[in-house]
């Protein structure tokens, strides 16, 4: 019997320079980009909440969390509404510079690639595949830094 090659939907998420890609069943949305309500008291890279569902969600840039400069937003950006993974947010969002794209992935198309990361940057690795190589980001680490910062703010 042939080997069955497992396949994972992924988003492709653009940023100011390059892209993240996430598993589907991680997104609850994606949206366009409303403005948000600032958070007195937290670091540049937490935008605001921005409303979702009827309640307000922690909107914040990625590339701001690695220590990048944060780009301007533009009529392209959208948010992306992640499921949260830990018991902390129900909900977050980052900004996209652009529409994502759904493509799937399986280990045939897939290579680790090489790049290395801060300490405390949320990201797992970088992969490899065709013409793009996406940044993993670690979720866990990034939702907790998003909820210490919403339990600091005001």
């Amino acid at each position: 019997m042939a080997e069955r090659v497992q396949e994972i939907y992924s988003l492709l998420i653009p940023l100011a320079e390059g892209r993240l890609i996430v598993p589907r069943a991680c997104v609850a949305e994606v949206a366009g980009l409303p403005v948000p309500s600032e958070m007195t008291g937290a670091p540049p890279w937490y935008i605001g909440t921005v409303p979702w569902n009827g309640r307000p969600v922690p909107l914040v840039s990625f590339e701001g969390v690695c220590g990048r400069s944060i780009p301007p937003g533009s009529g392209r950006s959208r948010m992306v509404v992640f499921v949260g993974l830990g018991t902390r947010l129900a909900h977050f969002a980052i900004v996209s510079q652009g529409f994502p794209q759904l493509v799937r992935l399986s280990s045939d198309v897939i290579r680790p690639g090489s790049a290395t990361f801060p300490e405390r940057a949320p990201v797992l690795c970088q992969l490899r595949m065709a013409n793009e190589t996406p940044l993993v980001p670690d979720l866990e680490r990034l939702e907790a830094l998003i909820a210490d910062e919403t339990r600091f703010a005001a």
